[in-house]
């Protein structure tokens, strides 16, 4: 699964692991993201979303079918 969100465009980040000698080497950050199936009445079927954790509670505030419209105009094919 790729790690980033459909809805709010989360990414990893990328960074340095730091040993306790002080060594660095790269490493990942990944956003913590889920798939998820909400049911979309307009459309009367299922989408499934690949979202960050922030971003289901947002869906939970404006509801899905507000960020579809926004994943949409974000040029993704939902």
């Amino acid at each position: 699964m790729s790690a980033h969100c459909q809805l709010t465009g989360a990414r990893p980040g990328f960074g340095n692991k730091i040993s306790h000698s002080h060594r660095r080497t790269p490493r990942r950050f990944d956003p913590n993201v889920q798939r998820k199936r909400y049911w979309l009445p307009s459309e009367g079927r299922y989408v499934r979303l690949t979202l960050g954790v922030r971003a289901i509670r947002t869906i939970d505030v404006i509801g899905i079918e507000a960020a579809v419209a926004r994943i949409r105009a974000r040029g993704v094919k939902v």
